[in-house]
């Protein structure tokens, strides 16, 4: 597993200053991060991949609705995107399992497309998806088996802590569709201002690390975060480098 990082972690700081905020990641010993808002933002990631020793393998970017999907696909070309995610959906849906199949068409559907691209889409989840129960399991897994081949997903495994999987198992059930992972601790309670840098909270990190092993990237994310964000995403660039070496 490689790296990366979520840019909403600095959307402050990206607001001010796009490419500044981008050295400083690099700064910081990161080579991958992980964009979102993908179309509003094409013109700065393609300069920020010409200036940096950085790329973008996964984005986030909706599709899932109304939207002129071939210039969704053309940013991500521009970028260097592999992997498109759309980073949410609407809750109500996610408690009606004929809802669920329809999104899931929908999504295999567009994968259709973004393969003619040369692209992988998939669906990066919340709380919400976990915490309905559909069919004796989870939303989110009644949606998985209703994926194409082709369809990956990123797990938000605090996220999913929190709507209440046992997050080891869940990976394990998702198996090898899982790609990306959102790797971020903290109290485990819905309140983002809560979290903490990895290994400060509670979460099984050991395990979902183990869990994760085959995914292609670990994204570090914070949602919020009292403390500074800079120093934050280091810590847990810090804690992911020693558990790797440890494991290793």
């Amino acid at each position: 597993m490689q790296f990366s990082v979520q840019m909403y972690s600095v959307r402050e700081a990206l607001a001010s200053d796009f490419q500044g905020t981008v050295s400083r990641l690099v700064d910081l010993g990161l080579t991958h991060a992980e964009p979102y808002h993908l179309v509003e933002f094409r013109e700065e990631l393609v300069r920020a991949r010409e200036q940096f020793a950085i790329d973008f393998p996964s984005a986030h970017q909706s599709f899932l609705g109304d939207v002129d999907f071939d210039e969704i696909l053309e940013a991500a070309q521009a970028v260097g995107v592999q992997y498109l995610v759309d980073p949410h959906w609407r809750p109500e849906d996610w408690t009606d399992a004929a809802a669920v199949r329809e999104l899931a068409a929908t999504l295999n559907a567009r994968a259709a497309s973004a393969a003619e691209a040369g692209l992988h889409v998939g669906y990066h989840n919340h709380q919400f998806e976990l915490e309905s129960r559909l069919e004796g399991r989870s939303a989110l897994e009644l949606f998985a088996d209703e994926l194409d081949p082709q369809v990956i997903l990123e797990v938000d495994t605090y996220w999913a802590a929190v709507g209440g999987a046992e997050v080891p198992s869940l990976l394990d059930a998702l198996g090898d569709r899982v790609q990306l992972v959102h790797l971020k601790d903290g109290d485990l309670s819905a309140d983002p201002a809560a979290q903490l840098p990895l290994g400060e909270g509670k979460m099984p990190l050991a395990q979902t690390l183990d869990a994760s092993a085959k995914a292609a990237f670990g994204v570090i994310e914070f949602d919020a975060y009292a403390g500074d964000m800079f120093e934050g995403i280091a810590a847990s660039l810090a804690y992911l480098n020693r558990t790797v070496d440890t494991a290793a």
